[in-house]
């Protein structure tokens, strides 16, 4: 099982975020993620960051968009970071919901073709190909050498079609694990694209996003959660939420309150219930729901949200107590 952690805009200033990354290098993790998510900080500019302030961590964006960020874009960002990296840069390209690109005015019922053109064309502006089609002329090629022509991507996906797109054509897959319980469904649609394209799933890294909140206290803990529940969860789809018993609806009262910015009685209307799309609790109570998920197929679980009531407490004591038990 390989250790990935994804920084949230929640957890502080820009600074503070590239010191969190820092830390995870000392604790062992194998990578650090930025979500890409619109009007929140760039990920991009976070990831050339911390590029500069580690040495071994791989690092990389989750959702950039080929709604938002067209191959041109995703190329030369990848290959540049690439560059400041040393070769550990990874491109999470996709999305985990078709409502924020909506914000802006975009149809994303073509997620699939558009993700699979989108992959398709980093990866030939990589190997230092001209890329044609979609409206694009004979000038569309980089202008530089890539330091590597295989920068890893990692498909972010949400549904069923983009899961199966995700195994059909990633090097990774970057699917939400809230709940942890949907862990079993999420490898199965992913393993059935690599099937379909006729590819081993074993070669595929699934990075699936676990929320976390992780204390001693597990009381504590679990309070720490409600407002990424409550910014994030809405957006969920119903087969997502079934494993443990929610369904979209039952967030419709907390959907509300963070579209009026009324963030805080967002939180405080996250009720227990929803808590569970977490691992919350303490260091053996995650080792043992990422015991649950690394059995389901899970290659890497990537750990966000929260991260606890103190993020670099937790970081450390997910260094301490619970990478040990997996290597």
């Amino acid at each position: 099982m390989r250790f990935g952690l994804r920084l949230v805009q929640h957890l502080g200033p820009a600074r503070e975020l590239v010191r969190l990354a820092s830390a995870a290098e000392e604790a062992g993790f194998d990578c650090v993620w930025f979500p890409h998510d619109p009007f929140m900080k760039h990920a991009w500019a976070m990831a050339a960051a911390v590029a500069q302030a580690t040495s071994r961590i791989e690092v990389g964006p989750v959702q950039t968009t080929p709604y938002l960020n067209e191959p041109m874009e995703a190329a030369t960002f990848a290959a540049t970071l690439d560059e400041l990296s040393g070769g550990r840069a990874v491109l999470g390209y996709g999305l985990h919901t078709d409502e924020m690109v909506g914000w802006l005015g975009f149809d994303a019922s073509d997620r699939v073709e558009r993700t699979r053109f989108a992959v398709e064309a980093v990866r030939a502006l990589l190997r230092g190909e001209t890329v044609t089609g979609d409206g694009w002329s004979e000038q569309c090629y980089l202008r530089f050498e890539p330091p590597r022509p295989d920068v890893p991507i990692y498909v972010t996906c949400f549904g069923r079609d983009l899961l199966e797109l995700s195994g059909e054509i990633g090097d990774g897959s970057l699917p939400m694990l809230a709940p942890p319980e949907s862990a079993p469904g999420v490898v199965e649609a992913i393993h059935a694209g690599a099937r379909r394209a006729g590819r081993d799933p074993a070669e595929i890294d699934i990075a699936g996003c676990a929320w976390l909140s992780l204390s001693e206290d597990g009381r504590v803990a679990a309070d720490a959660i409600r407002p990424i529940v409550a910014y994030f969860a809405p957006y969920f789809l119903d087969d997502q939420l079934a494993p443990v018993g929610l369904a979209r609806a039952d967030f419709e009262p907390v959907r509300r309150l963070v579209a009026a910015g009324s963030y805080e009685q967002a939180a405080a209307a996250v009720t227990d219930e929803m808590l569970r799309l977490a691992i919350a609790g303490t260091p053996r109570e995650v080792v043992s729901a990422i015991e649950r998920i690394a059995q389901a197929g899970v290659t890497q679980v990537s750990l966000g949200g929260p991260l606890g009531p103190d993020p670099l407490a937790a970081i450390r004591l997910v260094g301490e107590q619970v990478i040990p038990h997996f290597r």
